[in-house]
This record gives C-alpha cells, structure tokens and sequence, in this order.
C-alpha cells in the first residue's frame, strides 16, 4: 500500500511509519524537521519517502503534496496540546492549537482529498477529550471535537466516492507530548500499543479507532449523561486529585 502520514517526526506518527515500512509498505513521512525525518526514512531505502512542510501553511502543504498520487491510506496525525488558564485566558494560545490540530488537517484535506481514490482510507488523528470536557484542555479539547464532527461529516460525503474515513481517539499515550503533563494519566500505553490498535482498526475498516477499549469506554459512558451530571463527576475527580 502507498501510505501517508502526518507528524512523523515523534510519538505516534513515527511508529506508525516505522511500523508499516517494516510491513513492506510505501510510506510517505510527513514533518517540519528535516534531520529527524531523514534519519527516519534513511534506513528504509526507496519506499521511505520525507516531506517536509508545516501542515499549518497551505501553501506549504500544497506544495510538498503535488507531486503524492494513489494513496491507499492517509493518516492525518500532525498535532500539539497548550493547555489554557480559564482566568487568564490566552487567545495566541488557543489559536496556535486550533491552527495545526484542526486548520493543519483542512490544509492537508484540501490537496490530498483529490488524490484519493475509491477503496482508500482517510484517518484523522483526536483523542479521547473529545468525549468530555476536561479542564484546561479548552483548546486542546475543542479541536479534537472538531475533529471528530469534521471525520464523521467527511464519512457521510465521502461515501458515495468510495472513500472511507475514520476517527482515532486514543487515551493517554506515552509520547514526547504527554511526558510535559503534569497530572496522572491512567491507564497510559506505550506507541506500541498504539500503532497496533490504529493499524489493526485501519485495517479492518473501522469508523472510530478508540484506545485503550477500558478507559475510552468509561469516557463514553459518561458522554451520555446529562451536562450537570457530567460537571458534578468531573468536579470530583479533580478536587480528588
């Protein structure tokens, strides 16, 4: 298969590459620094191919994706988190996040989708916040909520083309990322596990990939409650920690 993938340079996106290259796969490795990308692909010869662009630059995008065709699956992972202070609120930091979490992916959208053919699949990288809202993740959360308005609209209109798009919401997942949080993080896996849940969800043709199957499920559940339910358990949890 002709892969790509975004934010290949750590965490996630770089097992995932790692991962499919060693299945014998073309992977195209997408990310803003160039040693690292090249110290990825070098060892996997020709059907290790780096871009390098800032998913937050349209311009940018569409230039390093011109030349990308017959993709069979396109992971759109690229992200960052900034936590935000509610009484301080920081709108460059709000901004900065929803720029690469979210315009990153319409950026990306807009010079891959045409290339996309029928069979392929579109993935597009949220999280489990998007389930509930969890305090000072006002930015990072709403983008991942978008996100997964923006993957379950994409599979509705894309359908008819032939395309099938998914969402993946991790848990906690032990990743340069997550290592700057300064709160517990339960039920916390490693890239490994990761990969092997998005690859195999991929795989069989799932429309949400969530991880790990205990914690997510427990977010879930508590989706379903009334708001004022949702406050008072969530209010809680944080006075307990």
């Amino acid at each position: 298969m002709n892969i790509l993938i975004t934010g290949t340079t750590s965490g996630i996106g770089r097992k995932l590459a790692q991962d499919y290259l060693r299945e014998g796969h073309t992977v195209y490795c997408c990310g803003r620094n160039v040693a690292v990308l090249s110290k990825l692909t070098a060892s996997f010869g020709a059907r290790a191919t780096s871009l390098h662009f800032d998913v937050a630059d349209l311009n940018d995008c569409k230039q390093a994706l011109a030349a990308v065709s017959d993709l069979d699956v396109v992971i759109l992972n690229a992200g960052t988190c900034e936590y935000i202070d509610a009484k301080n609120f920081d709108a460059q930091s709000f901004e900065r996040v929803i720029r690469i979490n979210l315009i990153g992916i319409a950026n990306c959208l807009e010079a891959l989708i045409p290339k996309l053919r029928a069979g392929s699949t579109l993935s597009l990288m949220g999280s489990s916040s998007s389930y509930l809202p969890l305090p000072r993740a006002e930015a990072y959360g709403a983008s991942k909520a978008a996100t997964e308005y923006l993957a379950k609209t994409l599979a509705l209109t894309l359908k008819n083309e032939g395309i099938h798009v998914s969402y993946i919401a991790p848990g906690f997942v032990e990743t340069p990322l997550t290592d700057l949080n300064d709160f517990p993080m339960p039920m916390r896996v490693n890239v490994e596990y990761a990969s092997r849940c998005i690859r195999k969800g991929i795989a069989k043709g799932k429309s949400e990939i969530h991880f790990p199957k205990l914690f997510t499920g427990m977010l879930k559940s508590l989706s379903l409650l009334p708001f004022a339910m949702q406050r008072l358990l969530l209010a809680r949890m944080i006075t307990q920690q």
